[in-house]
């Protein structure tokens, strides 16, 4: 019996959720398995990768074969290298304790990678909060000195009306009588020249 050390899909539609487990070569993809050895999230970024590092290895040491992209997962945790130094153990290449110490070296700086690549995009979201704030502050200064014209040019229309309407009623006060008195004796010369 062959063991594949692959993804099972899980989650739902358009949100994947992996399972990474040991199976049968020939079962299913989603089908039965011989032992779940983690998860894997790529909804979110960095992708989140629960892994039994001592499982994995366990299965890599009795001869799973990851697939592709299992075997980059293995690759990122570090249970590839584990498996390697367990192996230059084996054959009397290295001590226990320089296996353990070059594992704990390469999970410092991988841990230091990943730290740096999350500063980095709360980084990139800040700045780009920040662009869009910018953005938006200037839009609304634009709104403001626009209606302010409008109310500008609205006060100038109202004045200039009141202003053609004063001089209509002075031209119209001009031309009329100013009394009735006036108006009578208009009318009285008038019937005077007749």
């Amino acid at each position: 019996m062959s063991v594949k050390i692959r993804l099972q899909r899980h989650g739902k539609k358009g949100k994947p959720f992996y399972w990474i487990v040991a199976a049968d070569a020939r079962s299913k993809r989603d089908g039965k398995y011989l032992e779940k050895i983690g998860t894997y999230n790529p909804n979110t970024n960095p992708a989140a990768i629960d892994l039994d590092l001592d499982g994995a290895v366990k299965w890599l040491q009795n001869g799973a074969q990851p697939t592709d992209t299992a075997k980059a997962i293995l690759s990122y945790k570090g249970a590839l290298l584990k498996n390697h130094l367990a192996g230059g153990v084996r054959k009397g290449a290295l001590t226990e304790e320089q296996a353990a110490e070059k594992f704990q070296a390469w999970v410092d700086e991988k841990a230091g990678k990943i730290s740096a690549k999350v500063d980095g995009l709360a980084k990139a979201e800040a700045d780009a909060k920040a662009k869009a704030f910018e953005a938006e502050v200037k839009i609304n200064e634009e709104r403001a000195a626009a209606a302010k014209e409008v109310e500008e040019a609205a006060i100038k229309a109202e004045a200039d009306a009141k202003a053609a309407a004063q001089a209509a009623t002075e031209v119209v006060e001009e031309e009329a009588p100013q009394t009735i008195d006036d108006v009578q004796a208009a009318a009285q010369e008038e019937g005077k020249k007749e």
